[in-house]
């Protein structure tokens, strides 16, 4: 036993992630009503995982999700395969008006003072539609697995997609894997699924009915979870553990975060890591970057390292990815948080969700490398 986990050795793959798979639409650093092009990242925060696991890391990873057969599921099932990861999808078929879609996520970059703006159209999504029983997990697994993933954003999608976060999470825990979890909270998501707003609201905008269900519904997931990922907020808002006394010096600053941890693994005992990543945003282009891990009631940091941003998306999702891979590949619990750090950090430097980096630039980075010209 490692890490206070009992992580499997061998399997035939190494990861499967169950969420929703979107495409993002990126005119760059162009604010979208002066927009005249676009580039396309194929994204979701489950898949971002096994992408960069597969992509950068070599490891072997598959992606549960919806699939609509229409051209842009097309597009994403390319990119999903360009990747690395093995699909395992529920078909819809697309009525050639209405749908069901893949969603799309709109994301222009900002720039300098100028910060990014994020949007989305998920009417008649797909992945929403996903239910119990549609995934063949038995088949899925039956080869070894040793690490499941799924997210937040997925859960509130609708009532439907928390039961299939369930149902797959008991089912690898029958095959011995370790279940992750990142809570992710989104507000405009849990409100809406979450049901009409009920005034009044607790003062962050959240509509109580969506607040409350969230954390009824996180609740039950957790209760399946090994490793947990979330920040103090998620924490807060997502679980609904009270926060600290104390504000935070800075957004640097883990103790607010490891003052929480207590409380989190008092309500739930089974959970042996909770991780974040620390981010101060000093502009749109200029982050101080650091993270963090509990292991097994042992806290652990990164260094901090300040961060000339390209595409600040898929930040968080690289060091999951890459802290993965340090626990997968048995690394000390600190080298697996800064194996996460650099992954993450590398990752803002490029467009897109998923990661254009290589394990070995991860590693000379996470061991004090530089930016100097490499010959």
């Amino acid at each position: 036993m490692k890490y206070g986990l009992n992580i499997p050795e061998k399997g035939e793959l190494d990861l499967v992630s169950l969420g929703a798979v979107v495409h993002r639409l990126d005119p760059g650093i162009v604010p979208f009503k002066k927009a005249t092009n676009f580039e396309v990242h194929v994204s979701g925060g489950e898949f971002n995982v096994a992408a960069n696991l597969s992509d950068c890391f070599g490891m072997h990873t598959g992606i549960a999700t919806a699939m609509v057969d229409y051209p842009i599921g097309d597009l994403i099932g390319q990119r999903v395969r360009a990747m690395g990861v093995r699909p395992f999808y529920k078909h819809f078929k697309h009525d050639g008006v209405h749908g069901p879609n893949m969603a799309t996520v709109y994301s222009d970059r900002g720039c300098g003072v100028r910060a990014p703006v994020v949007f989305y159209n998920r009417c008649n999504e797909a992945a929403a539609q996903l239910k119990p029983g549609d995934f063949d997990w038995k088949s899925i697994f039956a080869g070894g697995v040793r690490w499941f993933h799924s997210g937040g954003i997925f859960a509130a999608l609708s009532p439907s997609t928390a039961e299939v976060i369930i149902e797959g999470m008991q089912a690898a825990k029958k095959c011995g894997a370790i279940v992750s979890f990142d809570l992710n909270y989104r507000a405009k998501l849990w409100n809406i699924s979450g049901g009409p707003a009920s005034p009044p609201s607790d003062g962050r905008g959240l509509a109580k009915s969506g607040h409350e269900r969230a954390v009824a519904v996180l609740d039950r997931i957790v209760k399946n979870v090994d490793v947990l990922i979330g920040n103090e907020e998620d924490l807060q808002l997502g679980l609904g553990i009270p926060g600290p006394e104390a504000a935070a010096k800075s957004k640097l600053d883990s103790s607010v975060f490891i003052g929480m941890i207590d409380k989190v693994v008092k309500k739930h005992p089974q959970i042996k890591i909770v991780a974040t990543t620390l981010r101060e945003v000093h502009s749109t282009n200029h982050h101080s970057w650091s993270a963090v891990a509990w292991v097994d009631g042992t806290p652990y940091m990164a260094p901090t390292c300040e961060l000339d941003v390209v595409d600040r998306v898929g930040g968080g999702d690289g060091y999951a990815a890459g802290f993965i891979y340090g626990l997968l590949t048995g690394q000390t619990p600190s080298d697996a948080v800064k194996l996460g750090w650099a992954h993450g950090a590398l990752l803002t430097t490029t467009p897109g969700d998923t990661t254009m980096v290589t394990a070995e630039q991860v590693k000379a980075f996470a061991a004090g490398g530089s930016a100097r010209i490499q010959r």
